[in-house]
């Protein structure tokens, strides 16, 4: 059975704190050949031991490394996704107040050219209003010279019958 270091000093702690006391004394017994075993196989463990926490911290610190790169990473495309939003949302807002202001200038230009075609039909009604009076008043002078020239006819006719 294979021990790492930690094992092993923990294995001579504990024969330490196990060892029978010396009366009026601070001091212990303890059985030098297998406290210098445990010590040695802990310093022969240790560079092994050191070694893995060593590349465990170091592969640690490469996943975090790699963490971070990566949130920078979809943080910056995320900044770059919602510039580009905005970007749209401003692109699509110019387009539709652009559209918006084509339409309002087209209705006013139809509204002025509805304006002008009123006027030209209401000034050609009103030409063809005195056009169709003179006509009027002259089928009117017509009428009436035929009617007096029926009387004229009559007291023509009477004249030559006397």
């Amino acid at each position: 059975m294979t021990m790492n270091s930690i094992e092993k000093l923990t294995t001579a702690i504990t024969v330490v704190e196990e060892a029978r006391g010396v009366p009026l004394s601070a001091s212990c017994v303890v059985h030098r050949g297998e406290m210098l075993e445990i010590l040695e196989g802990a310093r022969e463990s240790l560079p092994a031991d050191l070694f893995k926490a060593e590349t465990l911290l170091a592969e640690k610190e490469r996943i975090i490394e790699e963490g971070r790169a990566s949130a920078e990473a979809m943080i910056a495309t995320a900044r770059e996704d919602v510039a580009r939003m905005i970007e749209q949302t401003s692109i699509v807002q110019a387009a539709r107040d652009e559209a918006q202001r084509i339409l309002d200038e087209a209705r006013d230009i139809a509204e002025d050219e509805r304006h002008e075609v009123e006027a030209y039909i209401d000034g050609r009604l009103a030409t063809l209003e005195v056009i169709l009076n003179k006509t009027m008043d002259a089928v009117a002078r017509g009428r009436e010279r035929l009617e007096g020239a029926d009387d004229k006819d009559v007291l023509s006719q009477l004249n030559s019958e006397r």
